[in-house]
């Protein structure tokens, strides 16, 4: 697929643009909710990316802020795209928000995790056994539909255009036995190999390292191909997640991964160390 051009991402766009239309022809949300005959919350969603927008909607907003011919037609069209289904909406149970949509489309991937293997570096095994340990009272089923949703999204490392893909771990996530010594095993082989692919970087910092700008929680920094779409930090939790949008924001975690590269061992030893800890379960 070609990056940055997939329905998540177009959205965005639109919304931004859509934003930056109205506040030029100095139009509050309330004052355009009450021209169209709608609700002020409906624009606020549709500017923040939260909703689509029709096309039709997308007409009426832009010929209220004086946009005509080519322009609007170009923006209507961007918003008849901005609705095609996406794979992960098969999985709009398990996939809420937008985060999906936007790493199917970045280009390029920074993740730091202190406690677990990245999501998109996960064996079935193991992302069944952390799901498990995350949502005890989940029916089997449910799990199941989990599993399934993650190991779908690792066909993005398979793409014949693959993003850059750069993963930090600390250490603890070698020596954290999850699902048993068998399923470690299998889980550090699978880092071993996806981190031979030319568009994967694994680094793991050492306990060696101290404190680390890391220690607050895990962090996925989205980079996208076009500089209208500006970057996006996801901030995980169990729950949900939040995006950061602002330059400050995307600044000061770009900033911390930054950090984390230096302070972890080189890509090479990395590579080693996670193998050396495979062969120790594989004996155990």
């Amino acid at each position: 697929m070609t990056r940055g051009h997939g329905p998540t991402v177009r959205r965005r766009r639109l919304a931004s643009e859509l934003r930056r239309l109205r506040e030029a022809a100095e139009l509050t949300i309330d004052e355009v909710g009450e021209k169209l005959e709608c609700s002020a919350s409906k624009i606020s969603r549709i500017e923040t990316g939260h909703v689509g927008v029709t096309p039709r909607d997308a007409r009426d907003m832009l010929e209220l802020y004086g946009i005509t011919g080519d322009e609007q037609e170009a923006l209507v069209q961007l918003a008849r795209e901005a609705r095609k289904r996406g794979w992960w909406q098969a999985y709009n149970e398990v996939f809420t928000g937008a985060f999906v949509g936007l790493e199917a489309d970045a280009s390029s991937l920074r993740a730091f995790q202190a406690l677990l293997v990245p999501g998109l570096l996960q064996t079935e095994r193991y992302a069944r056994a952390v799901i498990r340990a995350m949502r005890p009272d989940a029916p089997e089923a449910e799990v199941e539909r989990r599993v399934a949703a993650r190991m779908a999204r690792q066909q993005l490392l398979a793409d014949p255009s693959p993003p850059e893909y750069w993963a930090v771990i600390d250490e603890a996530v070698v020596h954290r036995v999850v699902g048993g010594a068998d399923v470690m095993a299998e889980q550090l082989a699978r880092l071993v190999e996806v981190g031979q692919l030319p568009h994967v970087t694994i680094q793991v910092v050492p306990f060696g390292a101290g404190a680390h700008p890391g220690m607050e929680g895990p962090f996925l920094i989205l980079g996208f191909p076009e500089q209208i779409d500006p970057d996006v930090v996801y901030v995980d939790s169990t729950t949900s997640g939040l995006y950061l949008e602002m330059a400050a924001d995307v600044r000061r975690y770009s900033l911390m991964f930054d950090h984390l590269r230096a302070a972890a061992l080189k890509p090479d030893d990395s590579i080693h160390l996670i193998a050396e800890a495979g062969r120790r379960y594989r004996n155990k």
